[in-house]
């Protein structure tokens, strides 16, 4: 079976989904809807998707200025299975009703509030919840980000509670004109903030407080957690179950990976699509364990972590897929997803890497990976 898919919003994140959707067997990209007339969606028409109208009364607007479009928002919605909505923050609230209206199944993002959906999102922590569902949430960047890393450790019975500072980026690199923030650090002052809360509509039983601010980039956020463990924990065992879970990779310092914007650095360099990294990338000699603590420092690449979730979802969502994992492995496989690490080829403790990351010999073997690609296991010296 496949599955037709629309994108309702083509932006920082519509864009991306309609990409990362042709890139599935499974699936078509019937469509994508926009209100704009500039640069953005003459790029889809470049790439030769068609073109709808999020808005009717904009129909005339967008083909005036020369943009081939074929209809507007309920015309795409007859050609579709599933409709992925991407609009601006609130915005998908109000297309819900046009939604229902056409008996189409809708994915919103993290930017609307969880009462929209039956569900909340995320592919590691729920993909069976969110089976046969009409109407789900995809949580945001941050969030997805919190429930793959949390959930991991939730899952091996570590979290006691956890204390999260989010450092966010000013604005979207194609925005950072409009606005953003200069030679400073604004702090968000409400405790917790939302992101912890939203986790724990993906992972209900999470104790979770968050903390966090925007400062003067634009590059990706980064997270800083401290994990209460309710028994003593050992940072090997720690370090092994997160080399274990899909979309979490290690990076160095030691390999200049010092910054987020040395990461970015790397994804450009490793060919990646608009730079994106759907991974979360954990520093790996900043995890630490001391008894009933665990500490890590991860990055978060707001614009594309959450593009393999929408994926699964669509796939849960249909039922075209009822098995989470195999969803997140061929997903992974479409997209060039890593896992463990960025740069395997110049592996320098060997004989460590077989010990720790065996998982990535049996990953590689079921042939979630390519052979030209830079995969495999990375390990700092412990």
């Amino acid at each position: 079976m496949t599955v037709r898919v629309g994108v309702n919003g083509y932006g920082v994140i519509g864009k991306r989904v309609a990409d990362a959707v042709t890139l599935q067997d499974d699936m078509e990209l019937a469509g994508v809807a926009d209100i704009t007339n500039d640069y953005r969606i003459r790029v889809a028409v470049e790439k030769g998707y068609a073109i709808f109208a999020s808005i009717p009364n904009k129909l005339e607007e967008m083909r005036n200025a020369g943009i081939p479009v074929k209809g507007d928002i309920r015309d795409l919605l007859n050609r579709v299975d599933i409709i992925v909505d991407a609009t601006p923050k609130k915005i998908g609230a109000k297309n819900k009703e046009t939604y229902e209206e056409a008996g189409v199944k809708a994915i919103f993002q993290g930017g609307e509030k969880a009462e929209i959906a039956e569900v909340s999102f995320n592919a590691l922590a729920n993909y069976e919840e969110a089976l046969n569902k009409t109407f789900a949430r995809v949580v945001s960047c941050n969030t997805t980000a919190l429930c793959r890393v949390l959930g991991v450790l939730n899952k091996n019975g570590w979290v006691k509670r956890a204390r999260v500072v989010l450092m966010r980026r000013a604005t979207d690199p194609w925005e950072a004109h409009k606005d953003g923030v200069i030679n400073s650090v604004i702090p968000q002052t409400e405790v917790p903030t939302h992101q912890g809360p939203d986790a724990q509509t993906v992972i209900p039983e999470l104790s979770i407080t968050t903390m966090a601010g925007s400062g003067p980039w634009d590059l990706s956020h980064v997270h800083y957690a401290m994990i209460e463990t309710p028994n003593e924990v050992d940072l090997d065992e720690v370090r092994n179950v997160l080399w274990e879970a899909p979309r979490i990779a290690f990076v160095r310092s030691q390999n200049g990976l010092v910054a987020l914007n040395s990461v970015i650095e790397l994804m450009r360099d490793l060919g990646r699509p608009r730079n994106d990294m759907w991974e979360v990338a954990v520093w790996e000699s900043s995890l630490a364990a001391d008894e009933y603590d665990i500490y890590l420092i991860y990055q978060v690449h707001n614009e594309a972590i959450t593009i393999p979730e929408n994926i699964d979802c669509i796939r849960a969502m249909t039922g075209i897929e009822s098995d989470g994992i195999k969803s997140i492995e061929k997903t992974d496989r479409s997209l060039g997803i890593m896992k463990n690490s960025f740069l395997a080829k110049t592996i320098p403790e060997p004989q460590l890497a077989a010990t720790l990351g065996k998982s990535a010999e049996k990953y590689e073997e079921q042939g979630h990976r390519g052979s030209e690609e830079p995969t495999g296991v990375e390990v700092a010296k412990v």
